[in-house]
């Protein structure tokens, strides 16, 4: 375990996290004293919750009444008999954390399986009403079992930071919508003091916070090598490298590009589910199915360990029998190898992501850790080690309590900080026109596209400036990596990149306030230029905005044509060493360089893809 240094703060303070997972949720927490060692500890206690200390999660569902207002949340919502009390009281389940998801191609193939969203509702307002549960549950249990704990509350609730996680994939708009929920909820003002209150930390970072605490990591630091953390949740897989940066220091830093796909354990049971319309749709089960998908998600795809047993649903009583499908009394009888089909594309998806991160990685991988509550199922750790342990690869897991993994991690994360550099999986920069060459065949290709600036010439928009630039993806080989890598897509945390524009107007009205897009590139190209040649690639991801009335003071600049225009000229700046995206414009005054307090604004994400 990791030696944890006391806390050097001035004033004592409170660190909640949440970690809001796709199928259940939990929340640590850490008070911080001056001068003591801080110690992580876990909200173990929820209402309506049957066992209570341990593993400590809860489920992330909400149940809604007719006048909209959450009626039943957590253990609350998963308790014996709640859908058919929920049917009788006209109430609407929701199921959220997917519809937060980045709306790209590659997670359209999870679209239809998503349930949608009660009437009225919007994702960040679920969210919102489920943060303000988990921040009502931790109160009541930091005050129950505290010494003092009210008063301690009641000292401790303006001095809170939050930490909030999610999935590899989630990007700037995803935070953004985080954030908004967090306001709504009530957990910090919306303000910019508020808004520094509340820190974000992928999943698979926060999961290797807690091995390098839970000392699972020594071995693998100890032969030099990197390590791959695979945290299986409910919705998303996600995979991170790291790897040591010194013997001598607690500093890890990313050697590949971070994963996350949406594989998750929900998945096994959509397969599940296809299979039991199959079977059961044209009998006198068929309006059992539900419930039969719910018995396999709690019991027999926990238990499931190998092909060649039977696996059964208990699902019914002694008079529920049909010979023909296998049912009898009250159970469904499944042949081992076609439980196994149902997690295949799961447990593939893990082997050939393993395979590409070992490929791209920078440093060797030795170790293999799986953490998240799909962690816990036998069958995908046993297929995972069979996989790999041959290839020389230590797969492990912890031995108890997977599932809290993220949540001490997070609070981990706020207080240890063992990351100090990332890698960045996207292309960013902004939209550019220059001046039009007709003797450039690009310009040329474009030449109905030519249009007249203000400088009183003929140029080209559409044009992608890059500001910092991506690792290359596995498609490429591992030589290609490393070079990309020495081309400062490798983010030390204190690490800043800037490019310097300028923008012009007619009128000086104009620029007394800058707005920049700052876009993202997903796409292969190593040096991306033209955004028409592969316009699905490029996105804008947020905007920057800032008061620059004092660069308009000068006169304006008058062409040989006679042409009067006005410009600025600036720099953006964007640092992506923390996990959050952060902008700003700089520019000088005088020969000193002046910071804007920019604002940066996520773009809403498109809501048509639902």
């Amino acid at each position: 375990m990791s030696a944890r240094p006391p806390y050097s703060g001035t004033t004592r303070k409170l660190v909640l996290a949440f970690d809001v997972g796709t199928t259940f949720s939990g929340i640590s927490y850490s008070i911080l004293d001056p001068g003591e060692i801080p110690e992580i500890r876990g909200v173990t206690r929820f209402p309506a919750q049957e066992q209570v200390g341990g593993d400590s999660k809860i489920p992330t569902i909400l149940y809604y009444d007719k006048e909209g207002k959450p009626c039943a949340i957590g253990a609350e919502a998963a308790r014996e008999g709640i859908e058919d009390e929920a049917e009788d009281a006209g109430w609407t389940k929701a199921e959220w954390q997917l519809h937060l998801r980045p709306k790209a191609k590659s997670s359209a193939h999870v679209t239809h399986r998503i349930p949608p969203l009660p009437p009225g509702k919007s994702a960040i307002d679920i969210f919102a009403d489920f943060l303000r549960y988990l921040h009502r549950c931790a109160r009541t249990y930091i005050e129950e079992t505290h010494a003092n704990g009210v008063q301690l509350w009641h000292g401790l609730e303006a001095r809170t930071e939050f930490v909030l996680t999610h999935p590899n994939g989630w990007e700037g708009a995803q935070q953004g919508q985080m954030r908004t929920a967090a306001v709504k909820a009530g957990l910090i003002p919306d303000t910019e003091a508020g808004h520094a209150r509340l820190s974000f930390v992928t999943e698979g970072e926060a999961s290797l916070h807690f091995c390098i605490q839970s000392g699972l990591t020594n071995e693998a630091i100890k032969r030099g090598k990197g390590l791959l953390i695979v945290d299986a949740g409910g919705g998303t897989i996600d995979i991170s490298a790291y790897r040591q940066t010194s013997p001598t220091t607690q500093s890890f830093e990313e050697i590949a590009a971070p994963m996350c796909d949406f594989h998750g354990s929900i998945f096994v049971t959509s397969q599940a589910k296809k299979y039991l319309e199959n079977l059961l749709g044209d009998t006198r089960f068929a309006g059992d199915i539900p419930h039969i998908e719910r018995c396999f998600d709690k019991t027999t795809k926990l238990r499931f360990r190998g092909a060649g047993e039977p696996q059964f649903i208990k699902f019914g009583t002694l008079r529920d029998k049909d010979p023909k499908l296998n049912i009898r009394s009250g159970q469904l009888k499944l042949l081992g190898s076609d439980v196994a089909t149902f997690f295949e594309p799961s447990v593939n998806y893990m082997i050939k992501s393993i395979e590409e991160q070992c490929n791209v990685s920078t440093t060797g991988i030795s170790s293999v850790f799986l953490v998240g509550g799909f962690a816990a199922s036998d069958w995908l750790f046993t297929n995972l080690k069979n996989t790999f342990g041959p290839k020389g690869l230590d797969v492990s897991r912890p031995d108890s309590h997977v599932n809290k993994a993220v949540a001490d991690g997070a609070v981990s994360f706020f207080i240890d900080h063992f990351v100090a550099a990332r890698v960045s999986k996207l292309a960013y920069g902004t939209e550019i026109y220059t001046a039009y060459q007709p003797r450039n065949p690009d310009h040329f290709a474009r030449v109905h596209k030519k249009f007249i600036s203000p400088m009183g010439i003929d140029c080209i928009a559409e044009q992608f400036s890059t500001i910092l630039p991506k690792v290359l993806t596995s498609r490429l080989d591992a030589l290609c990596i490393a070079h990309a890598l020495a081309q400062d897509t490798k983010v030390m945390e204190t690490q800043e990149f800037r490019k310097n524009y300028h923008q012009h107007a007619s009128e000086k009205r104009v620029l007394e306030n800058v707005r920049v897009p700052i876009m993202c590139y997903r796409g292969l190209n190593k040096n991306p230029l033209w955004m028409d040649t592969e316009s699905g690639m490029f996105s804008t991801l947020c905007y920057v905005d800032a008061d620059t009335t004092a660069l308009c003071a000068s006169p304006p600049i008058r062409t040989q044509g006679g042409t009067r225009y006005y410009s600025v000229t600036f720099d953006i700046v964007l640092s992506l060493g923390l996990t959050e995206l952060k902008a700003h414009i700089c520019w000088k005054e005088n020969g000193v360089e002046k910071k804007s307090r920019a604002e940066v604004i996520y773009e809403p994400p498109s809501e048509t893809v639902d």
